[in-house]
């Protein structure tokens, strides 16, 4: 069944995504929510009596957009989830179809904050089966997706996800470093691989937080004045800072993450923030907008998070879904549109700002 169509010409269409694949051609960008990509399932995880009757809704104190957008991001994640195998895909368009390790974590994750505990779970058995060694990305049955090595978050977000999984669902809502030892018991291999960026390969912020490189070993190699940098040696901070006091918290970085994403966030556009510093300026990314927004409510920041929550708000289109990308000067859609790694986030920080009843 062919769903609605809210196209936009694809010569917006610049530079390499978080998830997609740069060396396809763009096709035109849909951005309705898009029907069951693997079918629809009449009882059970996933279908949508019982989704509907079990979803945990967000305080009385959220704002209607909040609500609608809540409950939008969870039909997407939803949707591009195959109800018997758990795959989540990233994005229904082609080069997108895959399954990311982070993203469908990052949705494991906020399955579980949206009460969805068996939908959750079924994401997260899925990617436990995985040969996250193998490849960044693995076509739904599970095989691997040739052109990418493994990222060096991978592991980080699939245990991320396992462990949230197992845990009781009494009171959970959202991750906090109050709630949760997430930190890994080892440090994972995050050494010279590529991050979520697919554009640079060495040693990288976003992979050592996933890691569980220690809080010390991560100020010594990234924490500048201004903040955390993605590189050694840079100067461009790094969204991905935010994973260290919300999937991944670190007590040893609380403050350098403070640092960071207020300064992102005074440097923010109507629409939200790129992922780094110098990236894309003429883009900004809901994904890292949200993650961001979820690590200030979570160190106290509300005001600043409210900020972004906002620039995420304007950064829906039409049909309240969440582009990867968007026009900096207008918000038109700037690659797959909707997102699961967007509308994850979107949950996660919605949940942890506004709590649930």
């Amino acid at each position: 069944m062919r769903r609605s169509i809210v196209a936009v010409g694809a010569a917006v269409l610049v530079a390499a995504s978080i998830s997609g694949a740069a060396e396809q051609p763009p096709a035109p960008i849909e951005t309705a929510i898009p029907a069951p990509h693997f079918g629809a399932v009449q009882s059970g995880p996933f279908s949508p009596s019982s989704v509907r009757r079990r979803i945990r809704p967000l305080g009385p104190g959220a704002p209607a957009w909040a609500r609608r957008l809540y409950r939008r991001s969870i039909r997407v994640l939803v949707a591009l989830t195959d109800p018997r195998s758990g795959a989540m895909i990233a994005g229904e368009r082609d080069g997108w179809d895959y399954v990311w390790p982070r993203d469908a974590g990052a949705g494991a994750l906020a399955l579980k904050a949206a009460g969805l505990d068996a939908e959750a779970r079924r994401v997260a058995g899925f990617l436990a089966g995985l040969d996250l060694g193998d490849a960044a990305r693995f076509y739904p049955d599970g095989s691997r997706v040739p052109g990418r090595t493994a990222a060096g978050d991978g592991e980080g977000w699939v245990a991320a996800a396992t462990r949230e999984v197992e845990r009781g669902s009494e009171g959970t809502v959202r991750l906090s470093a109050a709630q949760s030892g997430t930190n890994q018991h080892r440090p994972l291999d995050w050494h010279d691989r590529q991050d979520y960026g697919e554009n640079v390969t060495g040693d990288l912020l976003g992979n050592a937080i996933a890691a569980g490189a220690p809080a010390a070993e991560i100020r010594r190699d990234f924490l500048t004045p201004r903040g955390l940098v993605r590189e050694p040696g840079g100067d461009e901070l790094d969204s991905a800072a935010a994973w260290a006091v919300t999937a991944f918290p670190s007590r040893g970085l609380r403050g350098a993450v403070r640092t960071t994403l207020l300064e992102l966030t005074r440097e923010s556009t109507a629409y939200g923030i790129p992922p780094i510093e110098g990236w894309t300026p003429v883009e900004v990314w809901t994904a890292p907008t949200a993650w961001s927004a979820w690590a200030l409510t979570e160190l106290g920041e509300t005001d600043a998070a409210d900020r972004l929550l906002a620039e995420l708000h304007r950064a829906e289109t039409p049909a309240g879904t969440l582009p990867e990308r968007v026009s900096a000067s207008d918000g038109r859609p700037a690659s797959t549109t909707p997102l699961a790694w967007s509308h994850a986030f979107a949950i996660l920080a919605l949940s942890a700002r506004y709590g649930s009843r």
